[in-house]
């Protein structure tokens, strides 16, 4: 049986969903994925960037990250999207990019695919939950089959015990106050062992 094609879409304005990313894509590859971490468009003006040093700075450190397209939902098998709350939904980038797939979405090349998601906010309390459960909420929409990470692990109490998907909180200077890492690898490896679980079945029914 092939590989597992995982795609990781994210977005991130100062660095702490790209390293979420970076810790999905550990956990995939672990788990035997074909892996591609993946940037949604930046819609920022170059003046609004350039205000924050740490927005620029990261956006110029991930030039070489490729912008995700319509494409790479085709061809992966699984997607985990990482994005910043903004007031309790995803960030108007990663919402601008998941508007701009409708055609493959009404062509029915979303239906299947193996989706999960995980997200930072600036407090606790900040959305992070209400964020995660409004990609799904697009993603049933899709016909995608979503693999949260519920309580199967020890390590997810850890990280905060976030049933619909990791989330870390990042305190003023940008750093995370929890620790996520092994909750982001576990959420990744039960996505590619779900996907993995569902590309058996198909390929076997053919």
């Amino acid at each position: 049986m092939s590989r597992v094609n995982l795609a990781i879409i994210y977005y991130s304005s100062t660095g702490t969903n790209y390293q979420l990313a970076q810790w999905a894509a550990e956990g995939a590859q672990q788990a035997g994925a074909e892996v591609r971490i993946l940037k949604v468009p930046e819609l920022a003006p170059d003046a609004a960037i350039d205000s924050n040093p740490a927005w620029r700075a990261h956006v110029d450190a991930t030039q070489h990250i490729p912008v995700a397209t319509k494409d790479d939902i085709i061809q992966a098998d699984a997607i985990i999207f990482s994005t910043p709350t903004r007031f309790g939904n995803v960030a108007s980038q990663m919402k601008q990019f998941i508007d701009t797939v409708g055609g493959i979405w009404f062509q029915g090349q979303t239906v299947n695919k193996v989706v999960s998601a995980m997200t930072s906010a600036q407090n606790s309390h900040g959305g992070q939950e209400a964020t995660i459960l409004s990609l799904y909420t697009s993603m049933y929409h899709w016909g995608a089959i979503v693999v949260a990470p519920g309580y199967t692990d020890q390590v997810l109490y850890a990280a905060g015990g976030n049933p619909y998907g990791t989330s870390v909180t990042v305190d003023q200077d940008g750093k995370m106050i929890e620790d996520v890492k092994d909750a982001v690898i576990h959420q990744a490896k039960r996505v590619v062992t779900v996907a993995a679980w569902l590309k058996r079945g198909q390929q076997n029914s053919i």
